[in-house]
């Protein structure tokens, strides 16, 4: 019996070695992400199999094999005996192995054996030597790992991080794809990444508009804790692809990511003078890069626009229908009803005025209207403005009351329900006082006629008096 035992297991094993000898297999991706590139590499050679057993006979390919017997990697997550036989260690980290293979493979520039780029659902690779493989993709995840046995079936599980880009509008406190401001106002910004497992390289990229002044990033959470500095650099210079800011994370950092984990990255900037009023706002577009740093991918870009808005205004008097322009009355513009505090603005000749930054020299509160009667005030934010009247032209009243300006939604300016589109312009009307009128007839000047008179013929008395006195 034990002699009979042994010839069966010298053929089982000749059989088997039969069975591998030659032989080639094929790895298929199903759901693959168009557009991404799989790359496969070939860690160990399968010197023969048995499935039904379970039983491998691997070795380190040539490429591979310091790698294998590395302090980092024997020992800890594979055995390696005298004869170079590699087998699994109980209870080994497979996905910390497969990362650790994946950064070998690119920092020593390990030929692959075999990249495909998908343009289906679908991708294979075939005629392979049966080995252990490692899939590596440029959505800087990895897919698997694996033995061609000979055929092997695999799904993409992986997900392209998505990034989404918030701005707080400070008027309700609430974070959307857009807001309002004043020029020299401080405005906050948010971007949410929703990482993947085996993330790699990832870095977020931020691009804001001349309008916009970059001022720091304020923080970073990762599921809503507070992500150690030390685990990412903020950078603003030397930037090769025209973007203000980038943050990039650590390796390390991106190792210890999960499928969903969400990333918000806090940061401010300052409206400026060089803002673009109204129209189609201040973008700013951020996208995140990740993967393979030899095949980069990137997110969609996600934008949100600041507006800011202008006011005209016209300084008129009235004569029946017609309306005169009305030089000399002076205003201020304040967010209080009462006229306190007036806003600090800069004028940009032509009567165009624009809301100063904080800082700024050369400043004026008041505006005074010259021939044409009109002004134009920029730079303001969604809010309530009283518009109060200082100085009044030589000869007509000064307001009583301070001009309330409502500037809505997309910059409407004083909507009504009966007007809901506003205004092009506010106009302030002037009433002037005439001459207050007389009243007794002709008043004082009778007496001066009366008196002259008199006077007149006491003089004429008084001389005829003296030539009759002298006649005698």
């Amino acid at each position: 019996m034990k002699k009979i035992l042994s010839i069966a297991l010298v053929l089982i094993l000749m059989l088997t070695v039969a069975y591998a000898a030659g032989e080639t297999g094929s790895i298929t991706i199903n759901d693959a992400i168009v557009g991404q590139t799989y790359t496969i590499y070939q860690i160990l050679d399968l010197e023969s199999y048995n499935a039904s057993a379970n039983a491998y006979a691997y070795k380190a390919t040539t490429a591979w094999n310091t790698f294998i017997n590395s302090d980092a990697i024997k020992g800890t997550y594979v055995e390696v005996d005298a004869q170079g036989y590699v087998t699994w260690k109980d209870g080994a980290d497979a996905a910390a192995f497969a990362k650790a293979a994946q950064k070998y493979a690119k920092d020593s520039s390990i030929a692959n054996q075999g990249s495909v780029t998908a343009t289906t659902t679908t991708v294979s690779f075939t005629g392979l030597d049966l080995g252990y493989y490692l899939v590596d993709t440029t959505l800087g995840t990895l897919c698997s790992l694996d033995t061609t046995n000979p055929n092997v079936e695999m799904y993409e599980k992986n997900e392209i991080p998505v990034n989404v880009k918030n701005v707080q509008e400070d008027s309700n406190n609430e974070w959307g794809s857009s807001n309002d401001a004043d020029i020299g106002q401080t405005v906050n910004f948010k971007s949410t990444i929703t990482a993947q497992a085996g993330a790699e390289n990832y870095v977020f990229h931020d691009t804001m508009s001349a309008g916009l002044t970059y001022t720091g990033v304020t923080g970073i959470t990762l599921n809503g804790t507070t992500v150690d500095a030390s685990n990412y650099t903020v950078v603003t210079e030397g930037l090769t692809d025209n973007c203000t800011f980038e943050v990039r994370f650590t390796q390390a950092f991106c190792d210890t990511l999960k499928a969903n984990d969400q990333i918000v990255i806090s940061y401010t900037a300052t409206l400026n003078e060089n803002a673009v009023i109204a129209g189609d706002g201040n973008p700013n577009t951020s996208k995140v890069s990740y993967g393979d740093s030899s095949n980069t991918k990137y997110t969609p870009n996600s934008q949100t626009k600041t507006y800011t808005w202008d006011v005209d205004v016209l300084k008129y008097t009235k004569n029946g229908e017609t309306e005169t322009a009305l030089a000399g009355a002076t205003f201020t513009l304040s967010k209080n009803s009462n006229g306190s505090n007036p806003i600090a603005l800069v004028s940009e000749g032509n009567n165009v005025y624009r809301v100063a930054k904080t800082g700024e020299t050369g400043t004026v509160t008041e505006i005074t209207t010259d021939s044409t009667g009109k002004f134009t005030i920029e730079g303001l934010d969604a809010d309530t403005y009283y518009l109060t009247e200082t100085a009044a032209p030589a000869g007509y009243n000064k307001l009583a009351d301070a001009i309330t300006i409502v500037i809505g939604e997309n910059g409407v300016v004083n909507a009504t329900t009966e007007v809901p589109s506003g205004v092009n312009e506010v106009k302030v009307l002037n009433q002037t006082g005439t001459e207050l009128p007389s009243t007794g007839g002709m008043g004082t000047t009778i007496f001066y006629v009366i008196g002259a008179a008199l006077v007149i013929g006491a003089i004429v008395v008084l001389i005829a008096k003296k030539r009759a006195g002298s006649e005698k």
